[in-house]
Order: C-alpha cells, then sequence, then structure tokens
C-alpha cells in the first residue's frame, strides 16, 4: 500500500546530500556544529574545504563529524575515476557554504574556481545557499555588496548575516548567521 501510480515505494525516500563548503574564517569552528545538526537529521554530509580554512578547523573534525572523507584540494586524486569536486557537485541536493568569506563570495559571483570549494560551486548545479561571514567594512564595501546580488540575482539564498561583537574587536554587521537560521535554509530547500 505504500506505492504511488508509478509503483514506486513512497516510504524509500532518498537521503538528502549536502555538500558543506568551509571556507577561512573565525566563524569555520561554528561549521562543527552546522555539520552535527545535518547529521543528526539523517543527512548525507560532505564537506569541502579551501585551504585557509584548514588554519582554523583541521578536516579531521569534520570527517569525524560527518563521517565522512573531507575534500582540501581538487587536485588530490581522487578515489575513483571521477574528480572529486566533480562527484561532489554532482551528488549535491544543497550546496551551503558557511562561512563564506569575502573572497569566496567574489570568487562565486565571478566564476572562479582555483580551490576544491570553487570548483565544486562552478560545476554545481542544487541550490546554493551562502552564509557570509567577515569584518563589518569588508560587509560594507560596495563591492562585497555587489557580489550579493549577482548572487542573489543567480538564485543564490543568501542567509543574512548578524551584527554584534566581531572577531576584529569591532562591533558591527557581517558576523555569520547562526548556525539554527543556516540550518533552517538548507531544510526548507531540502524539503
Amino acid at each position: 500500500m505504500g506505492a504511488n501510480a508509478r509503483g514506486c515505494d513512497v516510504n524509500k525516500r532518498k537521503t538528502p546530500e549536502i555538500v558543506l563548503g568551509v571556507s577561512g574564517s573565525i566563524a569555520a569552528y561554528k561549521a562543527a556544529e552546522l555539520v552535527r545538526l545535518m547529521v543528526k537529521r539523517q543527512w548525507r554530509v560532505s564537506v569541502v574545504m579551501t585551504p585557509s580554512a584548514t588554519r582554523f578547523v583541521t578536516p579531521l573534525t569534520f570527517q569525524t563529524l560527518s563521517r565522512n572523507p573531507v575534500v582540501v584540494d581538487h587536485l588530490d586524486v581522487p578515489e575513483t575515476w571521477m574528480p572529486e569536486h566533480i562527484a561532489l557537485a554532482d551528488r549535491a541536493d544543497v550546496l551551503a557554504v558557511a562561512p563564506c568569506t569575502a573572497n569566496v563570495l567574489a570568487k562565486l559571483a565571478h566564476g572562479l574556481a582555483d580551490d576544491a570549494l570553487t570548483a565544486t560551486a562552478l560545476a554545481c548545479r542544487a541550490p546554493l545557499v551562502i552564509a557570509p561571514a567577515m569584518n563589518d567594512g569588508m560587509w560594507a564595501n560596495p563591492a562585497t555588496q555587489a557580489n550579493v546580488e549577482t548572487m542573489r540575482a543567480r538564485g543564490a539564498h543568501m542567509v543574512a548575516v548578524g551584527s554584534g561583537d566581531l572577531a576584529c574587536g569591532r562591533v558591527g554587521e557581517g558576523r555569520m548567521a547562526e548556525v539554527a537560521d543556516i540550518f533552517a535554509a538548507v531544510e526548507q530547500l531540502v524539503g
């Protein structure tokens, strides 16, 4: 009785695959909690990090939490014949970049693909969630705001930055959104 008109079992839904991109921001430690929530929700999570992100949180942290290998260098030899950044892009139901630095945001807006994260993003056809994280001056910069608008115009889901104490010692806008808000944005796209 659990079948639809095409004979598919509606109780056997595909496990959502989330690809989480982590860029080099002090907010990278919050991405570990985001992975924990996603795994708890029983989503498959694959993490791709920029090399600078590994200076804040190690790949081993994300590998342990996600229970999957972590991709850092898109030129590493893949486990299969397909380059790993392409395999990740093809598997993703949602690609979330949290935290997304001003640098990675600019690369995404301009189609640059010089690391595993940006190469995955450029190849990915799944919905994109971006959670920016940066200094208030960087956030307010017209170039950054133009990049935000470019990504919105392309259909990216921008999670609003927070306001408050920043790692640089200033107070202002640019903090990465709360993990619960980022999770909710991804969950809405997963359905």
